[in-house]
């Protein structure tokens, strides 16, 4: 709560003039700073292009003007073509138990380092200027800046992926991003393309049935588990292979919001993610992830029911156990966003010695794809040298020129084998990366899929059966919205005839709910296998039961109770939550005289903002909120995200009563404050049927 206002203006001091047409003009006195040009010429005004005479024409010879305008025309770059909607920190990852029976990799065998690295979160289909809460896969890549090499850990915040070969990538992208006749929908894959191709490639369906779990609409990015998605292989000082699959887990759990609150946020604030991320970190409440890995030999791979170089498939954790073996904590917020947020270059072809790659045909292709799309996004071979991209460790070689080469090769010999300068770097057998020494077998080269890849439905059916009550009801809502955009009818009877292969209930909600009669099953090309159910695939029945990283909403008005704001707020932050005052004024005056600074005005702060809401409000400023829609909504849109409600008497009595809220045990009055932060730890999945239907 900020009760230190300070409405002193800092521009009085900059020394403001006025010109002749009553701009503002700052002068740098002899202690500030001055501004130049790109050379280093000291601007006189910043204000005015060169004329001739007040009111002539502008003058070719302004150098001034001409260098500003030229280089704001071009400050753009190419945006990703996925994972273009991003956010980013800086951080640290440390190992906390060694690898080393494993592997030679520095990274993963000394403990207790703490290794600088940078992470960025992205959507997928959205372009940079969309928003942060849509149905989408979220891009969840770390660069580590070893001491042997950047290590790119480029992966999602789902453990697969949507197809087996990336012959088939330009194709599902093409799909899901805007029809390109009308240009919409944008962020979003609801409509006809993307149900079209993914119904007529049954591989997608188990990465179709994560999209329309809670995994894909999470509360945060700290929320969200993050998956290398790929088989890779660790090699040991004998050159021996171990396969790898990397994970991060969140320290705060496995959250998500409800597709009603994504839908208002996406209204109310755009950036949402990315301000919660900004906000946690400046107020220095780090998020952090558990870093585990999940190790097999090829004899144990050869034994699973699906083949692991297949990426649409997971290995569940009772297969084979998460090992953690380290953390990743993120502590600062990026300078510049362009400069490091938008300029990092992922490619997972980016490792250190002692990992290498599985012949997973998808991961094949990224190789080639990443480092491709850096060329032509960041314009030059050298996007190395941008500073967020550099390694942080010694590093040469022989590569010269090109676009924007930042590096002064002082030698005349930039080639090898060579004699003339004896400094030049040179291979290193000892501690140079090498390649597994894989034995391939005597198959014939061709165009073709192995037979281990046709099981499109076991993994899928595992992954509904795994969930809760509530998580199947809401895969099956978003299957039912989804298809509800999709206008051709022969598109959403083919969806349907693979839900019957995934699970006939799930096919027959989503049907129901269409009002469309089931089709017939399409013919599976392989077996569907019922796996065991597993429960780390859950998000609700894994959430924990805590504040940490929850944000609390407190609305106060004119003469709230400055006791009772601060009893809450001190709970809710000894409980590790945080909290935003909400007003329906930026300023407000409370009962003992306070004057404080509310966090948001309530127009512009929907509860679906907050994991919980208290409201402390005298009577008069109670009766003028109810007949605020902002205000109802408030109240209303908390009641039906199954949040934790705190209410003071003015509020029952002025607002609640005019409501269509029931007084169940997460609505509580202020007086039961410890029943209020224990609930405000969780929602209350039990009243969502009454609130809302669902398929």
């Amino acid at each position: 709560m900020k009760t230190n206002i300070d409405h002193t203006d800092p521009a009085k001091d900059m020394n403001p003039a006025r010109g002749n047409g009553g701009e503002t003009h700052q002068r740098a006195d002899d202690d500030a700073k001055a501004l130049t040009t790109q050379q280093g010429v000291v601007i006189a005004d910043n204000q005015n292009s060169l004329k001739a005479g007040s009111r002539g024409p502008s003058l070719l010879e302004d150098f001034v003007l001409r260098e500003k305008i030229n280089h704001f025309d071009h400050e753009r770059i190419p945006e990703r073509i996925v994972h273009a909607r991003g956010s980013a920190a800086h951080g640290y990852f440390e190992l906390t138990e060694s690898l080393e029976e494993y592997t030679t990799a520095k990274i993963l065998t000394e403990t207790g380092k703490q290794t600088p690295l940078f992470t960025r979160f992205s959507t997928v289909a959205g372009n940079k200027g969309s928003k942060d809460t849509p149905r989408d896969v979220r891009g969840f890549s770390v660069k580590i800046y070893t001491e042997e090499g950047n290590w790119d850990i480029v992966g999602n915040n789902m453990p697969i992926f949507f197809i087996q070969d990336a012959m088939k990538f330009p194709d599902l992208v093409h799909a899901v991003k805007p029809e390109p006749d009308r240009g919409f929908p944008q962020a979003a894959s609801a409509h006809d393309t993307f149900w079209d191709f993914v119904s007529l490639s049954p591989e997608t369906m188990h990465n179709v049935i994560w999209l329309m779990s809670d995994r894909a609409i999470p509360r945060s990015f700290s929320m969200m588990e993050g998956f290398g998605i790929h088989s890779y292989r660790l090699l040991d000082k004998d050159g021996k292979s171990t396969f790898v699959r990397f994970h991060w887990k969140p320290v705060a759990g496995v959250q998500s919001l409800t597709w009603d609150e994504a839908v208002k946020i996406s209204g109310a604030d755009p950036d949402y993610n990315r301000r919660d991320m900004f906000e946690a970190i400046n107020n220095e409440m780090y998020p952090e992830w558990e870093f585990g890995v999940q190790l097999f030999t090829e004899e144990e791979a050869n034994e699973f029911p699906f083949d692991h170089l297949d990426a649409t498939k997971l290995i569940p954790e009772e297969l084979v156990p998460v090992k953690i073996i380290g953390k990743m904590v993120l502590n600062r917020n990026p300078d510049n966003f362009f400069a490091e947020t938008e300029q990092v270059a992922f490619c997972p072809s980016h490792l250190p010695p002692g990992i290498d790659f599985s012949n997973d045909p998808l991961l094949q292709g990224r190789l080639f794809s990443y480092l491709d799309t850096q060329l032509s996004r960041l314009g030059s071979p050298n996007f190395a040298q941008i500073p967020i991209n550099a390694p942080k460790c010694p590093f040469a070689n022989n590569q010269q020129d090109g676009h924007m080469q930042m590096q002064v090769p002082k030698t005349r010999v930039l080639y090898e084998p060579q004699s003339l300068d004896p400094t030049r770097p040179r291979e290193s057998v000892k501690k140079g990366f090498e390649s597994f020494h894989e034995q391939l077998d005597d198959g014939v080269k061709g165009r073709v899929r192995a037979e281990s890849f046709a099981d499109h439905y076991s993994q899928p059916r595992m992954f509904y059966r795994s969930q809760t009550p509530e998580e199947q009801a809401h895969i099956a809502s978003a299957y039912a919205f989804e298809l509800g955009k999709v206008d051709t009818a022969h598109v959403r009877a083919r969806v349907l005839s693979h839900l019957i292969n995934i699970d006939e209930d799930l096919a027959d909600r989503v049907a129901t709910a269409l009002g469309m009669e089931l089709p017939e099953a399409t013919e599976p090309a392989a077996p569907v296998q019922d796996m065991d159910i597993s429960k780390p695939l859950q998000t609700i029945g894994r959430t924990p039961i805590s504040l940490k990283g929850r944000l609390v909403g407190i609305l106060v008005a004119q003469d709230s109770s400055h006791e009772q704001v601060k009893r809450f707020e001190d709970a809710v932050k000894k409980q590790g939550g945080m909290v935003k005052i909400v007003a329906p004024s930026k300023e407000v005056e409370l009962d003992d005289g306070t004057r404080v600074q509310a966090d948001e005005r309530i127009a512009g702060a929907p509860s679906v903002f907050f994991d919980a809401i208290v409201s402390i409000i005298m009577p008069e400023q109670a009766k003028k909120l109810a007949q605020d829609s902002a205000t109802l909504d408030w109240f209303t849109d908390a009641y039906a995200h199954c949040k934790a409600i705190a209410y003071c008497g003015a509020t029952e009595e002025f607002i609640l009563s005019k409501l269509p809220v029931e007084k169940d045990k997460f609505v509580t009055p202020l007086a039961e404050l410890d029943s209020f932060v224990e609930n405000a730890k969780s929602r209350l999945w039990e009243r969502e049927p009454k609130v809302r239907d669902l398929a």
